[in-house]
């Protein structure tokens, strides 16, 4: 039998405005409008100061650890502003950015991180899952949620994110195949930003792309310039449209990079090149927006200096209403845990007694003393 072949593809790059200002106006043609451009520059903005002042609050032991994200705004933001309301975004722990501007209250981040359960206490209208700091497991829930839509009719697609280290993971494997196989309307967006913790991403990954992880799973596949806001835009429209009208999931690698450490229990120093991180810091997605707003002439000196002020005035409450938040109360233990709390879980929070849920005192050996 001659030799033919099985199987052939090519993987798309998309790249709308670099680093050196250069903007593909055909390409990036009404994918944002001026006014929301200004208004996802200010979410990044914010981003960017929470980030420094949670460093701040952790080096001074008023919050646990913390990972930043600086670098990688461009990609969860973009997603979120394509995202409708109504769509599940299930995030890891670097996603702040589209978590504020889908609504999220900043303080709720810091609560998290701050050891307060009542940060993963979140609006369900905002259809946004907690914060999932183990790798990987979230790509299931995202599964598990989109699939709950297509099984009810709904439109609602579901959008997950994780790094290049979570493509390692069974969990993501699992997940990918499950949608892939049910043909589950959910977006995998993987923030390829070179690092897992120490791990290079030439060592996680052998392929020259993330993205071909997703042939494996006959699941069309795209990778962008995670730093650039448009590409993303574009990436992820490209993606939603083919969740919603094919009911198929759809994999987005976005190439970025963080710029600060992987958390501030991490030293990024002792395995990354200072050039490497010069060479990104060059990319810097916020910067890129700024540059091209004066260039477009809807962004100046003044109205930098005005956010900056706007910025400083906007973190300093929400840590004012993270940290001044009332004490827990003894009963959130009971009223936290099910949505109608059972009768024999009421009992034993009124009476703070276990013998309320039927504990037999006979089988006690020493009744007198338990």
């Amino acid at each position: 039998m001659p030799i033919t072949t099985a199987f052939q593809t090519e993987i798309q790059r998309v790249s709308i405005l670099d680093e050196h200002g250069q903007f593909d106006a055909e390409l990036g043609d009404g994918l944002i409008s001026n006014d929301d451009l200004v208004r996802l520059y200010e979410d990044m903005a914010l981003c960017r100061k929470l980030d420094e002042v949670a460093f701040k609050l952790q080096r001074s032991g008023r919050m646990g650890t913390y990972p930043q994200n600086m670098g990688q705004e461009a990609t969860s933001l973009g997603a979120a502003y394509v995202l409708n309301q109504d769509d599940w975004l299930v995030t890891c722990y670097r996603e702040n950015c589209g978590l504020f501007h889908r609504g999220l209250p900043p303080e709720k981040i810091l609560l998290h991180w701050m050891g307060d359960e009542r940060g993963n206490h979140i609006d369900p209208e905002l259809c946004v899952t907690p914060i999932a700091v183990p790798i990987g497991t979230q790509m299931l829930h995202a599964t598990g949620l989109a699939w709950a839509s297509k099984y009810r009719n709904e439109s609602r697609i579901a959008c997950t994110f994780f790094g290049d280290g979570a493509t390692s993971e069974g969990d993501f494997h699992e997940a990918m195949n499950f949608a892939a196989n049910l043909d589950i309307p959910v977006v995998f967006f993987c923030q390829n930003n070179h690092w897992a913790i120490s791990v290079p991403g030439h060592i996680q990954c052998s392929a020259p792309t993330v993205a071909q992880r997703a042939l494996a799973y006959g699941m069309d596949t795209i990778q962008c310039d995670g730093n650039d806001l448009f590409a993303v835009v574009h990436c992820m429209k490209t993606a939603t449209e083919h969740a919603r009208k094919e009911g198929r999931p759809f994999f987005i690698e976005g190439v970025t990079y963080r710029l600060g450490d992987h958390t501030t229990a991490d030293d990024a120093r002792r395995y990354r090149d200072q050039d490497e991180v010069d060479l990104w810091t060059e990319r810097d997605p916020i910067v890129r927006i700024r540059e091209h707003m004066k260039s477009l002439k809807i962004w100046d000196d003044s109205k930098e200096a005005q956010l900056a002020e706007r910025v400083e005035e906007e973190t300093s409450a929400i840590v004012q209403r993270a940290e001044g938040i009332e004490a827990p109360n003894d009963d959130d233990f009971f009223t936290s845990m099910y949505a109608d709390l059972p009768a024999d879980l009421r009992r034993q929070m009124d009476t703070r007694r276990t013998s309320s849920i039927g504990e037999d005192p006979s089988q006690i050996e020493n009744p007198q003393t338990a």
